[in-house]
């Protein structure tokens, strides 16, 4: 049999734990002695057997720690005189000459986010938190069923004792497809489309691209900018029943049979999804080509260094092994063995934990242009792992960075840069906004290579500042309120072939308005006038200081109308100090969407949604269901759990024309920011 016919992850193996060289053996005990209790036998027993095969200064080079003080040259906004400066692990490691090739990290911190975390630290060393971590102890968190979803920490062992099977689907693959589409969402299509827009297409390889919308427009683009003949199709859901990846799927599969047979339209996909889900079901009965399990204990947005992953890495000829090696130095950075100044996703989840809560919840992102695209994959990890339980932290992605009198007191900025891209004018502000206050957090990506070690390093730091803030950071509880909307309503649809029709409290010949009744009474009462500026103008106003503006827009997602929203944006950004948020739907309600409606009751939402053109239809719906339909029904829903959680939210439904509204609405802004 095909060995890659039917794929079944297997047990998680741990690789050999012995150091393969002198300089590794030293660093590995070093490290057991930093983060274990300091038994004194223990340490004087294993200090003897270390003197017969090393000089003792490594060892204590390694045990180092450096810590400097920058002075600020200016205070402001109330700071210290002095903020904190820590140099990584990168300082201790590169003077031993061992593991020098650790993305560095470096933070500065103002003293009051610096006394913060220092009380902290000695909590968690006491505790033993981090070894509580790595041993799967709920009681860290909530004291839930978090143990049941720490398989990330051992999954890259497991997926290189199987890198056999990556390299046989790569070998499968080379030369026979033209595109690889990926069918999926959130943490299913997140970490593919950061390595495709890192890496570019590879020689012999399918382009990957990804489809993570129900926009007809967007779909039928997809469609038509290949040869569907000879295309991939990898179907990625951990659950399998996930609804657009459900809907793509069977689009996909019946569009490829209507071209060569259903038989042969199956065997060109490939299933990646957890064992028994009703995506596994299907694969077999259709007879796909492949089909690559998820590890039941590996969340969707942990899953960046699993088959979810890696599979498509492999599809898209990446060196998948030298991606979980560098990923694997990071996790040896972030074990319970190392001390707090020498583990970056430790030292980096106290920073962001403390900081958002003592008000500085904005993670705001500054990447170079290399690695722009990881900043959306951060984006899902830490908004929908945080904001429950009214609490959370708001990452804030692809803005502009600006002079720092252009910023509230509630940001933490994160620097994550290519080596290969170094940016003076990003480091002169960067270092401005330091001496000003702001805590400023700078990580190195070496190369492209390394960026396996960022999807483990944000991972650690995202568990640990789920521990900080004393909430699951691997549920989401509020993800599928939105879902059961937008289920209800496909349902009405399917009965009477028409969704339910509100009535607008406003309307232009470009667009209509809609919102609940308090949000009406609000912005009307607030506007100067009953036009569409004068609305925008009153709904923006009240954003609190601290708050931020998400612009939630369920239209196609193109280079185009990217453009179109990130104008409106900037329109906001010179009109006040807010932080900012773009997402396009139905795909950020599968990232950001968890913090809208559980996070805290600090942002205020902008919906955008327009009526579609031609249908585009659901294969095998009896009530003749289009995508158009099933998106409007998702921004609905959306809409709705916005409205009954008490959100400050105004729903904007272009008439027709997308191009033209959003041109109208960019009009309607600027003069609502002036």
């Amino acid at each position: 049999m095909d060995p890659l016919s039917r794929i079944v992850n297997p047990e998680m193996r741990a690789a050999d734990p012995r150091p393969t060289s002198l300089l590794g053996f030293v660093e590995s005990r070093c490290a057991r002695w930093l983060g274990a209790s300091r038994d004194s036998d223990t340490m004087a027993t294993e200090g003897c057997q270390l003197a017969k095969v090393a000089d003792r200064a490594p060892i204590e080079r390694l045990a180092g720690r450096r810590l400097r003080f920058v002075r600020p040259q200016s205070p402001s906004l109330g700071c210290a005189q002095d903020s904190w400066r820590h140099r990584g692990p990168e300082a201790h490691f590169r003077r031993a000459g061992v593991v020098s090739s650790v993305n560095p990290q470096d933070e500065q911190l103002p003293e009051s986010l610096q006394a913060d975390v220092q009380r902290l630290c000695p909590r968690w060393a006491a505790d033993g938190r981090m070894a509580r971590l790595w041993s799967g102890d709920s009681s860290l968190w909530t004291a839930s069923d978090e143990s049941d979803w720490l398989g990330w920490l051992s999954v890259i062992d497991g997926q290189l004792a199987e890198i056999g099977n990556l390299h046989s689907l790569q070998e499968r693959i080379r030369g026979r497809y033209s595109d690889a589409v990926l069918l999926g969402m959130g943490g299913s299509s997140l970490c593919p489309e950061v390595l495709r827009l890192c890496f570019g297409r590879q020689d012999g390889y399918p382009d990957l691209r990804v489809v993570d919308s129900t926009d007809p427009a967007q779909i039928r683009a997809c469609e038509e900018s290949m040869r569907i003949e000879s295309a991939l199709f990898l179907s990625a859901s951990k659950s399998g029943s996930t609804l657009e990846t459900s809907l793509l799927t069977g689009y996909f599969l019946d569009r490829l049979a209507t071209r060569v047979g259903p038989i042969r339209a199956a065997e060109h996909f490939i299933a990646i999804t957890d064992p028994g889900s009703k995506l596994e079901r299907l694969s077999m009965d259709k007879g796909f080509a492949h089909v690559f399990y998820g590890v039941p204990s590996v969340g969707g947005r942990y899953s960046a260094l699993s088959n979810f992953g890696t599979v498509p890495a492999a599809a898209m000829g990446l060196d998948v092994r030298s991606l979980l090696q560098n990923a694997r130095l990071m996790q040896s950075a972030c074990e319970a063995g190392s001390e707090f100044a020498r583990n970056p996703g430790l030292r980096l989840g106290l920073v962001i934990g403390a900081a958002a809560l003592g008000g500085r919840d904005k993670l705001t992102f500054v990447c170079s242009s290399g690695i722009a695209s990881l900043g959306t994959w951060i984006e899902q990890l830490v908004a929908e792992s945080t904001g429950k339980t009214g609490t959370g932290i708001v990452p804030v992605e692809g803005e502009d960075l600006l002079a720092p009198e252009r910023y509230g007191a509630d940001r933490v900025f994160v620097s994550i840069g290519l080596e290969s891209e170094s940016d003076p004018r990003r480091e002169v502000v960067l270092d401005d906004l330091a001496r000003r206050g702001h805590p400023v957090v700078r990580i190195g990506v070496r190369g492209l290579e390394s960026i396996g070690q960022e999807f483990f390093r944000w991972e650690v730091a995202t568990a640990v500042a789920g521990a900080v803030l004393g909430i699951n950071p691997f549920d989401q509880p509020d993800v599928e309120s939105a879902k059961v909307a937008a289920r209800r309503l496909t349902a009405e649809y399917e009965e009477r072939g028409a969704l339910p029709m509100a009535e607008p409290f406003f309307e232009n010949a470009q667009c209509r308005l809609f919102a609940s009744p308090r949000n009406v009474s609000a912005v009307l009462e607030s506007s100067e006038k009953r036009e569409l500026p004068s609305i925008l103008r009153s709904h923006l106003d009240s954003a609190r200081a601290t708050d931020y503006i998400a612009l939630l827009a369920f239209i196609r997602r193109d280079a185009e109308t990217a453009e179109a929203l990130e104008r409106i944006r900037a329109l906001i950004r010179t009109s006040r100090r807010n932080a900012t948020c773009v997402g396009f739907g139905p795909r950020f309600l599968h990232s950001t969407g968890q913090l809208h409606k559980g996070g805290a009751d600090n942002g205020v939402f902008i919906q955008i949604d327009c009526d579609d053109g031609p249908s585009l239809r659901v294969p095998n719906s009896a009530s003749g269901m289009t995508f158009g339909a099933v998106k409007r029904a998702q921004a609905l829903g959306d809409f709705d759990v916005l409205k009954q959680s008490g959100r400050r939210v105004l729903r904007i439904q272009i008439n027709e024309g997308l191009q033209e509204g959003l041109a109208a609405l960019e009009a309607a802004f600027a003069e609502a920011c002036q």
